[in-house]
């Protein structure tokens, strides 16, 4: 079990990288199976896991992305090693509904936290929950906010770490933090450099069995606050690259008022760039602890943000909206020993659904194959893969706020989009030939009928969630 062209034993043929590769349900039947020395080298070749969630943070705001001039190093490192996926997506573009896709590998329709106001069920099974029947320690350190009665009993979960300040949003600065059933005050005035503390000494604790590590930080969110040495290091920079259609006080106007943008344009922009920045360094102490502990080689890291963020396109903020600054997000993983060529992009549609199944089936779990979403552990190597063609964007209305309920497809070439309310609309977009979604393609005679097609695909999607039209 040296390298990943060690045979396991009694599996014959089959290398220690393809084991890893294996999906849920093959690497559950293996095990099933009786096959002698399955079950030992199951345990022995699982990774540990750390998955890094952010908040609002847009795909295209990376240096390794091409962002002209945030500084992400730690991130950018990460994908220099690791998989940068450059279509990524969240089924829906929404902070709690997103995590629950997150934690679940379901759908808004199936986990039932449809928005920000209705409720988390602790009838949910979380992927923390699997892997810890399947021999994992498991900690849950940051944010949860999502709806229901406080903070979740969740189960499998050897330590919580979390916080309620700003209904669940939590403090940018001296945030009292719920620890494994005790309210204390955090030990460091920073947020985000609090729980980096808290997941580096849960990684650094002499265990036996591998870990999975769920560290979800407030960053990015408004208000945008960075540590005073990051203040400021973004305001020599005159050309922002904002879009055309961004106005100066578009915060103000069109009911954005109500999504917290108060002020300048350029300056909440320069304060979002600037906590993106904070956030990467936190990431990166946390990146060094875990090459410390000498376990670099055998520790999945995912990074990924809850949804993206608009400023200015299309003559909005925030996100909801099924655009493609509002959908997209940026997804990295990194793995020494499960990743086939390191510094690669994928191009495949991966969503915040594929994380619970991924993790599930790398711990040897087949719970995951139930989930909606897909196990994205073979795109880590090259090679050609069956993946899906298409998939189903939903949105549902979150009051108080004015979007109306939202359903689209994506496919890899375009996006038809239908919208709710007493003012529906229509929208098909070529998102390879108008990335800014700037043409809406219905009313000529070739966007009607490819729209004829998706509309099929869509209703059948919907149909087969069975979420109905609202």
């Amino acid at each position: 079990m040296s390298d990943n062209r060690t045979r396991l034993d009694g599996a014959p043929g089959m290398t220690r990288r393809e084991f890893l590769h294996a999906g849920a349900g093959s690497l559950a039947w293996l095990m099933s199976a009786g096959i002698p020395g399955v079950a030992s080298a199951a345990a022995a070749v699982r990774p540990n896991i750390v998955f890094i969630l952010s908040d609002d943070h847009r795909w295209d705001h990376l240096g390794c992305a091409g962002h002209p001039f945030v500084r992400t190093p730690a991130l950018d490192s990460l994908a220099a090693d690791g998989v940068l996926f450059e279509n990524a997506f969240v089924v829906t573009s929404l902070c709690s509904p997103s995590r629950a896709c997150f934690l679940t590998g379901q759908y808004p329709h199936t986990h039932g936290v449809r928005n920000n106001i209705t409720p988390w069920s602790d009838r949910n099974v979380t992927f923390l929950e699997i892997l810890k029947r399947s021999g994992y320690d498991t900690a849950f350190i940051g944010k949860w906010h999502m709806p229901g009665s406080g903070l979740p009993r969740l189960r499998g979960v050897d330590r919580f770490v979390s916080f309620t300040a700003e209904r669940g949003q939590g403090s940018y600065y001296n945030c009292p933090l719920y620890v494994d059933g005790v309210w204390r005050a955090s030990r460091r005035p920073y947020i985000t450099e609090e729980l980096t503390d808290q997941a580096i000494e849960f990684i650094a604790t002499r265990r036996e069995r591998p870990f999975c590590l769920y560290l979800a930080h407030k960053a990015v969110h408004h208000q945008w606050l960075a540590p005073e040495k990051f203040r400021g290091m973004y305001d020599h920079v005159r050309d922002l690259g904002l879009p055309e259609q961004a106005d100066p006080w578009i915060g103000l106007v069109d009911n954005n008022i109500t999504y917290g943008m108060l002020g300048r344009l350029d300056d909440l922009y320069r304060r979002y760039c600037e906590t993106i920045t904070a956030m990467d360094a936190e990431i990166g102490r946390l990146l060094s602890a875990i090459d410390a502990q000498g376990l670099r080689d055998d520790t999945l890291v995912v990074y990924a943000g809850d949804n993206g963020f608009l400023w200015g396109e299309h003559h909005r903020v925030d996100k909801r909206w099924a655009y493609e600054e509002s959908i997209r997000i940026p997804f990295v993983a990194r793995c020494p020993r499960l990743v086939d060529g390191q510094g690669r992009r994928a191009a495949e549609m991966v969503l915040n659904v594929d994380l619970a199944p991924t993790l599930t089936a790398l711990a040897g779990s087949a719970e995951g194959a139930g989930m909606e979403g897909m196990n994205f552990a073979p795109l880590l190597s090259r090679g050609p893969h069956a993946w899906r063609s298409s998939w189903l964007y939903e949105y549902f209305r979150d009051y108080p706020y004015s979007v109306p309920d939202i359903h689209a497809i994506r496919t890899a070439t375009h996006k038809y989009v239908e919208t709710g309310g007493r003012c529906g609309s229509r929208e098909l977009y070529d998102v390879v030939n108008d990335p800014g979604e700037r043409r809406n393609l219905l009313g000529t005679d070739a966007g009607d009928r490819l729209a004829a097609g998706l509309k099929r695909e869509l209703d059948r999607l919907m149909a087969q969630a069975g979420n109905g039209r609202h």
